[in-house]
């Protein structure tokens, strides 16, 4: 009896996907499925408030605020000076902005957050960190640094220049690929829709 590997190998080819392509998609998919388990899990993250001692003070999701606010400009690509308001740290991080706003509102008085009135516009309100929250947000940046410099070490630089472009070529096809199965594979999917179980009635 054929595996589900195998299963899925054979529609992959009928479907016209190059056969040696075929095994790399199973096998980058299994360690993708991993590696996104663990970021779930937020793993270093949490390694590094407790290693700081920083568990007791903050929890991840307002790290991820703060790092929002301070925006490392080669993680969301801002412009040098750009002023963050509560919108902002909603877009940069993808979640809704009443949550965004909650999440502010928890740093202020923790004193590693505070509001301040733009120095563009005097009518809008703009979030910034404290020195504290600086100081943290650095703090944790090195500690991740440490741990991934030195992971990178015991790459050769030819593995190290090799690796980064094609990460960046397989993030960029993360974003595009929604909007490519229907077009390129329509035959596919509407065979795959057919084949699904019918809707229960629930009447």
């Amino acid at each position: 009896m054929a595996s589900r590997d195998d299963q899925m190998r054979d529609f992959l080819f009928r479907a016209g996907i190059e056969p040696r392509a075929v095994d790399s998609a199973l096998e980058i998919d299994a360690v993708m499925q991993q590696w996104r388990r663990r970021w779930h899990k937020r793993e270093l993250g949490a390694s590094a408030l407790r290693h700081l001692q920083l568990a007791d003070r903050l929890d991840l999701a307002q790290l991820d605020v703060l790092m929002a606010i301070w925006a490392p400009s080669r993680e969301f690509r801002c412009k040098e000076g750009q002023e963050t308001m509560v919108s902002t740290v909603a877009e940069r991080l993808g979640i809704d902005p009443s949550r965004a706003s909650r999440l502010v509102s928890e740093l202020i008085p923790k004193g590693l957050a505070r509001r301040a009135v733009s120095q563009q516009d005097a009518r809008r309100t703009i979030v910034e960190l404290t020195e504290d929250g600086k100081t943290i947000v650095r703090a944790v940046r090195r500690y991740k640094y440490l741990l991934m410099g030195d992971f990178l070490s015991g790459w050769t630089q030819d593995e190290r220049d090799t690796f980064l472009p094609l990460l960046a070529r397989f993030s960029k096809w993360t974003e595009e690929a929604p909007g490519v199965g229907s077009e390129r594979f329509s035959e596919e999917l509407a065979a795959l829709v057919a084949g699904l179980p019918p809707t229960a009635d629930k009447g």
